[in-house]
């Protein structure tokens, strides 16, 4: 293609309202305005043919796991199917296809799918090898007698600090692990070599760019879970070019250690330093679990099973080793999902410096109080909108155990906007689609998009919490502006100077019928003016 390019034929999604065309040159946006004035600015220009679509800016996903995503992918990938009967066949047929792997490992299953949330070992055991399939969110993994038995886990061994081992009513591990237990089999399974970690972030990419998503943060760079350092792959990727995408990786803060970690994480940032597209400059710091194990951290005592989660780091030192990290320049990037977790993080970042645009992932039970406190802070809010709709996770593991109450606190999106909170926004993938069009659709819709795997809930087209919902222009602002913002970026705009990542949409989803945003897709997208799908 052309170093100069004339996007015209449809609405360009800038800050200030739509514009007619853009003109490109050399990979960066030379002017923004009418059709008829640019194309007398360069009359040779390549054109760009919208065809009533949008022209929107690169879309920055601000929570997400490409190289987890990538080798899942190549492995006993659960994630496009539900329920048991779907899970054994996927895991029949790649056990078959498979037969000289020493374990089938893979993930995807979702909770909602057994009674109570929970799969057995017993249902992996018709299996002539170890299981190790990890939950659709990550915090949990279904594993088979044979794997527990290779750990040495047995109804003896406790639980650890930041876990719990699911167990039989006479103590026999049951087969699921959850958070820190995770690691007591995960990392016995095969290690990824250099090449297959190489071709999942090349993956990763490939499938984020048909996606339209130019840039990321990395939530987890580090050992995690029984995955392996992602580090050495995007130092690998950016040195040689290969990366493309503009790209902030988040070093994983290990929660069994303390301040001692922290001239680690700074020779860790040091080995990005100079990369064109990969920097190390932020630390992930998961404060809980997540509502449906009962590790997300709360106030009041869950109902029905009592407890009130994990704090995965004692808050007192958490305020601490945030003063640290923030002294030295580093983001913090918290995963909080409990309105406890979320409370202990604010109060972390109380009296840091809002420059280095610290922010808070996932935030699904926020009290009323703690709203405001959002903006007042310069905390950046980092939303998953797919999460905040009725979907059987949602109606039957988290609201019969939130209460009335509690529940009315999830995902409070407008109430946010409202107190003037800068939002980012991410998916989350493996966990939930990357798609930023299918998030898009529930921050405005507060409903399922069509297609999704839990379309067909009975209620999943009953607005969630409908008095949260937010306007189109403010979600993709989160999405590109937003995003683009807290990994220093100098795309996420279409403005004049800026770097040309952008994003062909198909249709204008300013024109849809809102229950119709979802069915938006990204037909070409480009970075620095090169087009990388399409």
């Amino acid at each position: 293609m052309s170093s100069h390019i004339l996007f015209r034929g449809g609405r360009v999604f800038t800050p200030h309202g739509f514009a007619e065309a853009v003109l490109v040159r050399d990979g960066v946006i030379a002017a923004v305005g009418a059709e008829a004035d640019l194309v007398r600015l360069s009359p040779a220009a390549e054109p760009v043919d919208l065809d009533g679509g949008l022209l929107t800016p690169g879309f920055t996903d601000a929570h997400v796991h490409p190289v987890q995503a990538g080798l899942e992918r190549a492995k006993c990938d659960l994630s496009e199917v539900y329920g048991l009967d779907a899970y054994l066949s996927k895991v029949t047929d790649y056990a078959l296809t498979n037969p000289h792997k020493e374990w089938i490992d893979g993930g995807g299953w979702d909770m909602s799918a057994f009674p109570g949330g929970l799969p057995h070992r017993s249902q992996l055991d018709f299996l002539d090898r170890p299981a190790y399939l990890i939950q659709r969110d990550h915090h949990a993994a279904w594993v088979n007698t044979r794997a527990l038995e290779l750990s040495g886990i047995t109804r003896d061994t406790p639980d650890p600090a930041d876990g719990r081992i699911e167990r039989d009513p006479d103590g026999t591990p049951s087969g699921v692990l959850h958070e820190g237990a995770m690691d007591l089999v995960g990392l016995l399974t095969p290690r990824p070599t250099p090449a297959d970690l190489d071709a999942a972030l090349l993956d990763a990419q490939a499938y984020l760019f048909s996606l339209g998503i130019t840039g990321w943060q990395d939530a987890i760079v580090g050992s995690y879970a029984g995955s392996d350092d992602q580090l050495p792959v995007y130092l690998s990727a950016a040195s040689s070019g290969r990366l493309k995408a503009r790209v902030v990786g988040a070093l994983w803060w290990d929660r069994t250690r303390g301040a001692d970690q922290i001239p680690g994480l700074t020779e860790r940032r040091a080995k990005a330093e100079g990369l064109d597209r990969f920097r190390a400059s932020a630390v992930k710091i998961m404060q809980d679990g997540i509502a449906e194990n009962f590790t997300a951290a709360v106030i009041e005592p869950y109902c029905r099973c009592g407890g009130t989660g994990l704090s995965y780091v004692d808050p007192g030192l958490l305020k601490d080793y945030v003063k640290e990290l923030d002294s030295l320049g580093f983001q913090v990037h918290f995963h909080a999902i409990g309105e406890r977790a979320v409370r202990e993080t604010l109060d972390a970042l109380a009296g840091t410096d809002p420059g280095n645009r610290h922010h808070i992932a996932h935030l699904q039970i926020i009290t009323p109080q703690d709203v405001p406190r959002f903006a007042a802070l310069g905390v950046t809010a980092n939303l998953q909108p797919l999460w905040a709709t009725h979907h059987a996770q949602m109606d039957e593991l988290c609201i019969p155990f939130l209460g009335d109450e509690r529940s009315s606190w999830q995902y409070p999106f407008a109430d946010l906007v409202r107190h003037g909170t800068r939002l980012a926004a991410g998916s989350d993938w493996p966990v939930s689609s990357a798609d930023p069009l299918q998030g898009m659709h529930v921050a405005v819709n507060r409903t399922e998009p069509g297609g999704s795997a839990h379309a067909s809930y009975p209620t999943a087209q009953t607005p969630f919490l409908p008095g949260q919902s937010i306007n189109l222009r403010t979600i993709m602002t989160a999405y590109t502006a937003g995003s683009a913002r807290l990994n220093r970026s100098p795309a996420g705009v279409i403005e004049e100077g800026r770097p040309a990542d952008l994003v062909v949409l198909d249709r204008d989803p300013f024109t849809l019928d809102p229950k119709d945003i979802w069915t938006a897709r990204a037909m070409m997208t480009f970075v620095d003016g090169e087009c990388v799908h399409g």
